[in-house]
């Protein structure tokens, strides 16, 4: 699984990666939601992005939005220490997977990203039957 990690707090970053780490979870970081747009522009095979909402510069949501257009089958997991009712029906309406808070716990955020990862897989499976049956169809 191709997971990436996006959030302006990089000493809250690094620690979570260590803590990931330890659970032979393997994941890249970047720190704005620019570069998040350029990591996904050179690694379109990403299966999981978890997001900050609150960051410098072009936030969350926007992130995600644009993240959502460019690649529809990436799963975003959006995290925020600054959660309300408002950011986390517009997270979802914007197509993320799941809202947590800040601090979350390691086991819950492994947890959604596995269920992210799995969704995704999911609908890859069924583009990749869907396409099978298409050429099948045309062979006949």
């Amino acid at each position: 699984m191709k997971l990436l990690f996006v959030d302006d707090e990089k000493a809250f970053l690094d620690t979570l990666l260590k803590r990931l780490e330890k659970r032979e979870v393997n994941a890249d970081a970047v720190y704005d939601g620019e570069s998040a747009i350029s990591y996904l522009s050179e690694n379109a095979n990403t299966d999981v992005i978890v997001l900050d909402v609150k960051m410098p510069g072009m936030d969350g949501l926007k992130t995600l939005e644009v993240i959502k257009n460019k690649n529809p089958l990436v799963e975003v997991i959006m995290l925020t220490g600054h959660a309300t009712v408002e950011n986390a029906i517009e997270g979802m309406k914007r197509g993320a997977f799941d809202y947590l808070m800040k601090p979350c716990n390691l086991e819950d955020l492994i947890r959604k990203i596995e269920q992210a990862a799995t969704k995704k897989f999911k609908h890859e499976e069924k583009i990749m039957e869907a396409r099978a049956k298409e050429i099948t169809g045309r062979m006949v």
